[in-house]
């Protein structure tokens, strides 16, 4: 399948997803990020944009790097600490490269620096190419960032910057220092050396009469050996660069975007498996007749299971939702024998008794049928996050997973007084 295929299908997904009305609002506005990103990339392959964005330090020059392959002052520069507070973007508009942009990013290090590392990483896997700008030898958070950007395999180039503060010997000494320290990451060729931003040189002029005038000129910025680089990556890979950016990226969202939608449908799953347990114990509560208690819990539980299957995208039919619970209700017999006895036993009580004793034996019993409906619907929950499969560990193991992470004793207490409390509304 093709990467315009894999976003294609994310953005459907995603668009169906958020028109779901049962989604609830904070997911939704989550999800609506991520169809953006989806969207934007969609556009950015559309138009054949290439994004190249800098990443770095505070105050190693990345801004002044941007301006001096621009040719203009178009990113923020200052020397207070940590200029780039958001990203900024900006056409670079040089023989021929009108769908190449540039992108600044904040340093990795500034204050609120999980934020802004988190948004120059984002900003780095949408990018066809990153360059790493550093202004010396490499720190310790300057070599952790950038084997991260080597783990996300995004086409990098280590940009030395501020060269003019070093002498010759001392730039070959850093330059094989830097190497020998990445060279699992950054291949030679990848590690380009530049001035963005030269100190003014002072001059001194002798008139005919012997007298000294000193001067301060700017100095050009030295940013050919970059600009060469860059050339050559995107003549050799430029048609591929965002294909291939496109095709991580989608790899990256599908998981990203899987693991919360399973989120999202977990939370909707949760609420649908209390409310069914709810109306499961308030049924067998109210109902004098222990036949008309199982045919309750049938249908109950039927209608959970096709209710869950519908929120995960597994259709079943009633045939196959009572298959499955036979399937869970097996292991339960045999995990829980138990307080299917006292349901049993419960159940005979209430058809002999009458007034207070039956409210509260009813409730008791109901408490037992909202445990058993819940238990019920998380293994079902269970089998079809799973692509409607038991794993590896099969339904014995899943199931016997999710009785020993509920707390019975509770669950059957705070069940028996939500199911009093609604009894007594109602006969109020």
């Amino acid at each position: 399948m093709s990467t315009d295929s894999h976003l294609d299908q994310a953005r459907d997904s995603l668009e169906m997803l958020l028109q779901d009305t049962r989604l609830p609002p904070a997911a939704r506005a989550e999800l609506a990020d991520d169809f953006g990103q989806v969207q934007a990339m969609l556009d950015k392959l559309e138009h054949g944009h290439i994004h190249i964005a800098v990443l770095g330090r505070v105050s190693v020059g990345k801004s002044s790097v941007l301006n001096a392959l621009i040719g203009e002052q178009r990113f923020s520069t200052s020397a207070l600490h940590g200029e780039t507070k958001h990203q900024e973007m900006a056409l670079w508009d040089e023989q021929e490269s009108g769908s190449l942009f540039l992108i600044d990013t904040p340093g990795i290090n500034e204050i609120d620096g999980e934020t802004r590392e988190r948004m120059a990483r984002e900003v780095s896997q949408r990018s066809d190419l990153v360059l790493f700008v550093i202004d010396g030898d490499m720190t310790d958070s300057e070599y952790t960032a950038l084997q991260g950007l080597a783990h996300e395999h995004r086409p990098l180039l280590l940009v030395l910057n501020k060269c003019d503060r070093y002498s010759d010997v001392q730039r070959e000494d850093l330059r094989n220092s830097l190497l020998q320290r990445l060279q699992a990451i950054i291949p030679p060729e990848n590690l380009v050396e530049v001035s963005a931003s030269p100190a003014p040189r002072i001059y001194i002029e002798v008139d005919a009469d012997g007298n000294e005038t000193e001067s301060v000129r700017p100095t050009p910025p030295d940013i050919s050996p970059l600009k060469e680089r860059v050339w050559d990556i995107l003549e050799a890979e430029g048609k591929t660069l965002a294909a291939l950016n496109a095709s991580l990226f989608a790899g990256d969202l599908s998981d990203r975007v899987g693991a919360r939608v399973l989120a999202v449908r977990r939370q909707l799953g949760e609420r649908i498996v209390r409310n069914y347990s709810l109306a499961k114990g308030m049924a067998v509560a109210v109902n004098p007749l222990p036949v008309a208690d199982l045919a309750a819990a049938i249908t109950v539980d039927l209608s959970l299971v096709v209710h869950l299957a519908d929120v995960y995208g597994m259709p079943l039919t009633r045939r196959q939702s009572g298959a499955l619970i036979k399937a869970i209700s097996k292991q339960l017999l045999l995990l829980m024998g138990a307080t299917w006895f006292i349901h049993l036993a419960s159940s005979l009580l209430k058809a002999g008794t009458g007034g207070l004793s039956t409210f509260l034996t009813a409730g008791a019993q109901g408490a037992v049928a909202y445990y058993s409906t819940y238990v019920v619907g998380r293994a079902a929950e269970e089998y079809l996050a799973a692509g409607c499969s038991w794993g590896e560990a099969g339904p014995k193991r899943v199931i016997r997973s999710i009785l020993d992470d509920i707390d019975r004793d509770s669950m059957l207490a705070r069940a028996r007084e939500d199911i009093l409390a609604r009894i007594g509304a109602s006969r109020a």
